[in-house]
């Protein structure tokens, strides 16, 4: 997917044409973070922001590529947990997520491939990672 010249100043509710909806007040802490996010322009993102919505699976398409532009800047960028959280949760995605989206997926393997040792060695797998290779 060809994403648009400048995605990165939209939100998520504008570049998947989401209709913007109340939610009731009832809702969980992170229902509601969630839905707030889903209104912020993308560089305006925290790393936590972006751990906490991959995590949630929302918009991969978006978010892995701006997750992949902060872990080249920091391998084990933090969010609210510990070192390396984001990477973490990147690697976590849906093996079908990585086999439909090829062409992100060497540009995170590029980032991680010669650096597996160190990501392990600080307790964070690669196997769900390993296993989407196709």
């Amino acid at each position: 997917m060809k994403l648009e010249h400048n995605w990165k100043y939209k939100s998520l509710l504008n570049l998947e044409k989401i209709s913007d909806h109340s939610i009731p007040e009832d809702t969980s802490r992170l229902v509601r973070r969630c839905n707030e996010l889903l209104r912020f322009p993308l560089n305006e993102f925290t790393i936590e922001d972006l751990r906490l919505m991959i995590g949630q699976q929302f918009s991969l398409v978006y978010l892995i590529p701006l997750a992949i532009e902060k872990l080249n800047d920091d391998l084990f960028a933090e969010g609210d947990f510990y070192p390396g959280d984001l990477l973490a949760i990147v690697l976590k995605i849906d093996p079908i997520f990585w086999k439909e989206n090829q062409e992100i997926w060497i540009g995170l393997n590029k980032l991680i491939s010669n650096r597996k040792d160190e990501i392990e060695a600080e307790g964070i797998s690669t196997k769900m990672f390993n296993d989407s290779q196709s």
